[in-house]
């Protein structure tokens, strides 16, 4: 019981905690002189940090690869929604984003919802959504809906 913590002999476990490294204290501590840094060079100077991708002077990776492709500043990423997985509601119903996000059919909204006319639509629905394809709003209106494009 005598070897038991209290908070008047509280202590880090041996060998948790280590002595700060002095350097430039002389030459019997291994690290006098030049402290580790080496002699001469741009390394060696008070100050230095390498900028991230530095290769020494060499065309960095970034550099040497092909830059291909574009991205619109301006582009649109729309949720998307096929025709066949809104059979999930009832006859009648009115779908919108955010029903589709409340059933987990559509997880992230982004710039809008667009519906798809992959597979076959077999219930009359009211359909508001940001986009359709052609072949959407015509399964949706072979199937009796209507389709209301949202701004």
């Amino acid at each position: 019981m005598a070897n038991q913590p209290t908070l008047s002999n509280l202590k880090p476990p041996r060998g948790s905690r280590h002595r700060k490294v002095r350097v430039g204290r002389g030459m019997g501590s291994k690290l006098g002189k030049t402290s580790g840094a080496g002699n001469k060079g741009q390394q060696s100077r008070r100050g230095y940090s390498r900028r991230p991708g530095f290769e020494g002077g060499q065309m960095p990776l970034h550099r040497r690869l092909p830059k291909r492709g574009f991205s619109s500043p301006f582009g649109k990423t729309f949720a998307v929604v096929n025709v066949e997985s809104l059979n999930a509601f009832a006859a009648g119903e009115t779908v919108t984003p955010e029903t589709l996000a409340g059933r987990g059919i559509v997880r992230a909204l982004r710039d809008g919802v667009k519906v798809l006319g992959d597979g076959e639509l077999k219930v009359a629905l009211t359909v508001r959504a940001h986009a359709f394809s052609k072949s959407a709003e015509e399964k949706i209106a072979r199937a009796g809906g209507k389709t209301e494009v949202l701004s």
